[in-house]
């Protein structure tokens, strides 16, 4: 959990030697947490995911952080630090978490820092943008952290892998999408929602180029890569994490590439509705372990057999609701016993 300011939410940075003992005698066997960037230097707190929706201060204003291109020699020489202080102990780095979401969030939408967005957006007023241009910002900071992310990686399997023997990753949240209906429409509606929310990463890291159809829709707005960079980017991860917990039906919608100034989401063309199913809770995420089926499949197929790590995957319940969470307990059941019938 997190908040859009420095309030406090669930407050691991106090309570992780009780929250490690409660996953001792839970039996988990694997743990995946956070290098705060902010807090390492000066300072050290060692954790794995590079960055996680933030960012240092002064960064920020000095040249408006991921941004700018500046970015990406920053966060190279700081991943730096990081596998050359913690590396012998780390053996799995991700770079950026939700890397989509930091930029959809951060600089389309506002609801997560830095709150960017245009100006006369509703969501200026709703989250109180400090600023931004969300028809253009969004995909400037995905492509800075692309490029910040396979530096990293060059840099540790140049410098490092051989001798730490760890692997480097990067992670987005995934969804699932499958058309409304089973007209041409619909079916190409989902592929575009795939290749908007999903593509727009892992494209440039297989193929080494953005998605056909966000080149299409988003035309000059959406950054090219040189030949070097394109070389630079492609294969640069050893796997993919992913956070899972929705998927939606999606509905074509081309009269909203008809507008003028446009974002990343009217960018899309299409309408979203969530997946559920009879008896779900609307305060419940739904179980419904057929969507990730479909989700790893569709990765699997379009992207090679890299190996993927779901890094986050559960319930939300209730504020202040009873320890006596089965709904919480049931998601991660279905789900977890879900797994082995796609390794088959």
């Amino acid at each position: 959990m997190f908040s859009g300011n420095a309030d406090i939410t669930i407050d691991q940075y106090h309570k992780y030697k009780e929250d490690v003992q409660l996953m001792a005698k839970m039996g988990l066997d694997a743990y995946r947490f956070s290098i705060s960037w902010s807090r390492l230097i000066p300072g050290i707190q060692p954790h794995v995911t590079l960055v996680h929706f933030d960012l240092p201060q002064a960064l920020e204003d000095e040249y408006e952080g991921w941004v700018s291109p500046r970015i990406v020699k920053d966060f190279t020489a700081y991943a730096n630090v990081c596998f050359r202080e913690f590396g012998d102990r780390v053996k799995y780095w991700t770079t950026v978490n939700e890397a989509n979401v930091f930029a959809i969030g951060g600089y389309e939408a506002g609801f997560i820092p830095p709150q960017r967005c245009s100006p006369s957006s509703a969501q200026s007023l709703r989250y109180n943008c400090s600023g931004g241009n969300s028809s253009t910002e969004p995909y400037l900071v995905a492509h800075h952290m692309l490029l910040a992310h396979a530096s990293a990686a060059k840099l540790y399997r140049k410098k490092f892998q051989d001798k730490q023997h760890g692997f480097i990753g990067l992670n987005i949240l995934t969804y699932g999408f499958f058309p409304l209906t089973n007209t041409t429409r619909d079916i190409s509606a989902a592929k575009r929602a795939r290749d908007f929310y999903i593509g727009w990463f892992l494209n440039p890291i297989t193929f080494g180029e953005y998605p056909d159809t966000m080149r299409k829709n988003v035309g000059s707005r959406l950054p090219l890569f040189s030949k070097s960079e394109s070389n630079l980017v492609k294969g640069s991860i050893d796997f993919l994490g992913i956070n899972y917990y929705l998927s939606y039906y999606v509905k074509d919608n081309p009269d909203s590439l008809q507008i003028k100034d446009r974002d990343f989401m009217v960018d899309t063309g299409v309408e979203r509705q969530p997946v559920i199913e009879n008896g779900t809770s609307t305060d419940e995420i739904p179980i419904i372990p057929w969507t990730l089926h479909g989700l790893l499949d569709l990765l699997k197929n379009t992207y090679g057999n890299i190996p993927i790590y779901i890094q986050e995957n559960g319930q939300q319940t209730q504020w202040n609701s009873s320890l006596e969470d089965w709904s919480r307990v049931n998601y991660m059941h279905d789900y977890i016993g879900s797994i082995p019938d796609i390794l088959r």
